[in-house]
């Protein structure tokens, strides 16, 4: 007897959310996509603004981020060669999901 109700099934939003957070859990992730919100970025830009990160591993989270659907990556023909990024619409749809979340650590979590 259905109600014409979706029924909640724990056990594939505890699998999503797992993902999600293992996702933007992952050192610099999301560090680089709020860098993105205000806009696009060259590699050098985004290596100043994220700070400590070395170039190895800022190449690899775009990687990941690209692979993921919420950055592309363009090569602008030089000279010099420049590469851009920016958020998809998929990456741009996360940002106020990070940004209630940056709000509500600003509330709920304390500097330790």
């Amino acid at each position: 007897m259905s109600s014409g109700v979706e029924q909640h099934d724990p056990r594939a939003c505890d699998g999503a959310l797992a993902r999600a957070f293992t996702f933007l859990g992952k050192r610099w992730n999301g560090v680089i996509l709020a860098t993105l919100m205000s806009g696009p970025a060259t590699f050098s830009g985004l290596r100043r603004s994220v700070g400590s990160i070395s170039d190895s591993v800022l190449s690899d989270r775009l990687v990941e981020l690209a692979g993921a659907g919420l950055v592309t990556r363009e090569v602008c023909e030089g000279p010099p060669v420049s590469v851009t990024y920016q958020l998809t619409e998929a990456g741009q749809s996360l940002m106020p999901v990070l940004d209630e979340l940056a709000e509500w650590a600003k509330t709920h979590l304390t500097v330790q």
